[in-house]
C-alpha cells in the first residue's frame, strides 16, 4: 500500500535529518527493516523479478523519504542552533526510548547470545573515541565548506558514505556523526540553498551526495550478511551505537559554528526528552499497520 511506505520513508526521512537515531532504527521499529536491506541488496544482485519487487517497494519509501527530508532540511537550518539545547533533549529522548525497543523486539536472540554483550561495551568506544578524538569538538571552530579544497572535497566525500552507512544500520544516526565532525549545519545549509536555486554549494552536495550512493551500496550487503550470521552481535553493537550516541549529542552544540558549551543538567528539556520518547513510541504503534 502506497501510502503506509510514504509513511514509513517519511519517518525514516526525519530520522536521518536529526542527530539522534537513525532511519534504520525507525525501519527496525516500524518491523520493515529486513525488508529494507534485501531490497536494496536485491536491487543490485537479485533476479529479474526480485529487483522489480525490490524497485516498486523502495520507489514508495523514497517518495516518503525525500519529502520528509525537504521539510525537515527547511525547518532544522532556522532553528537548530538557536535552540540547540531543546533540539539535543530531543534527540537524546529519541534514542533513550528507542533502546528498550530494541532489546525487546530481539529479546530471543539476545537472551540466547548473552556471550556477545561486549560488543555493547564495543558500540559504546566506538562512538565516544570518535567524538572525543574528533579535532572539531572541544570548543574548536566547526567547518568551513565555503571554500572547497581538495582535502576538504575528499573529507566531504568519505562523511558521506560514513554518514549514510550509518543512517542504514540501526543505532546511530548519520547525521550524529556528522555533528561530531562539525559537518552538520554546513551540509544541511548546504542542501538548503540547493532547495532554493542557490547553486553557490553545488560541489559540496554533489560531492557529498556521490559519498551517499557509494555509502549506501558497499555497506548493505555487509549488513544483510551480519544480520544473517551474527545477528546477536549485530544487534548489540547497534545498542552501544545508540548509547554512545548520546554523547556524542551532549557534545553536539561545541560543533556548532560558534562553538557553545557542551549541554549540562541545566541546559536538559524534561519536556523535549518526553516528546521524543512520545515521537519514538508512537512510531512503534504504526509497527501494527499492516502493508
Amino acid at each position: 500500500m502506497f501510502i503506509i511506505q510514504f509513511i514509513r520513508g517519511f519517518c525514516m526521512a526525519l530520522a536521518d535529518s536529526v542527530p539522534g537515531v537513525s532511519g534504520g532504527t525507525i525501519a527496525f521499529l516500524l518491523g520493515f527493516y529486513d525488508k529494507f536491506i534485501d531490497s536494496i541488496d536485491d536491487l543490485l544482485t537479485g533476479t529479474k523479478e526480485e529487483r522489480k519487487d525490490a524497485f516498486v517497494f523502495l520507489i514508495k519509501l523514497g517518495i516518503g523519504w525525500i519529502s520528509g527530508f525537504v521539510i525537515a532540511v527547511l525547518i532544522l537550518t532556522s532553528v537548530f542552533e538557536s535552540h540547540i539545547y531543546y533540539i539535543s533533549s530531543l534527540f537524546i529522548g529519541f534514542i533513550i526510548f528507542a533502546i528498550p525497543i530494541v532489546i525487546k523486539e530481539e529479546k530471543k536472540c539476545l537472551g540466547t547470545n548473552k556471550k556477545a554483550i561486549p560488543f555493547v561495551l564495543l558500540g559504546i568506544a566506538v562512538v565516544c573515541a570518535i567524538t572525543y578524538f574528533n579535532p572539531v569538538s572541544g570548543g574548536n571552530d566547526g567547518v568551513n565548506l565555503d571554500h572547497l579544497t581538495p582535502g576538504l572535497a575528499v573529507f566531504v566525500f568519505f562523511a558521506g558514505v560514513i554518514a549514510i552507512s550509518a543512517m542504514v544500520l540501526p543505532g546511530i544516526s548519520g547525521s550524529t556523526l556528522l555533528l561530531i565532525f562539525g559537518l552538520y549545519l554546513p551540509v544541511i545549509t548546504a542542501i538548503k540553498d540547493m532547495l532554493h536555486l542557490d547553486f553557490s554549494s553545488f560541489w559540496t552536495v554533489l560531492i557529498f551526495g556521490c559519498g551517499v550512493l557509494v555509502g549506501i551500496f558497499s555497506v548493505v550487503k555487509l549488513i544483510r550478511r551480519a544480520l544473517e550470521k551474527y545477528r546477536a552481535q549485530t544487534i548489540y553493537l547497534i545498542i552501544g551505537l545508540m548509547l554512545g550516541s548520546i554523547f556524542a549529542v551532549v557534545m553536539g552544540p561545541t560543533t556548532l559554528d560558534t562553538p557553545q558549551p557542551a549541554m549540562g543538567i541545566h541546559d536538559f528539556s524534561i519536556l523535549f526528552f518526553l516528546i521524543g520518547g512520545a515521537v519514538i513510541l508512537g512510531l512503534q504503534k504504526m509497527k501494527d499497520i499492516k502493508q
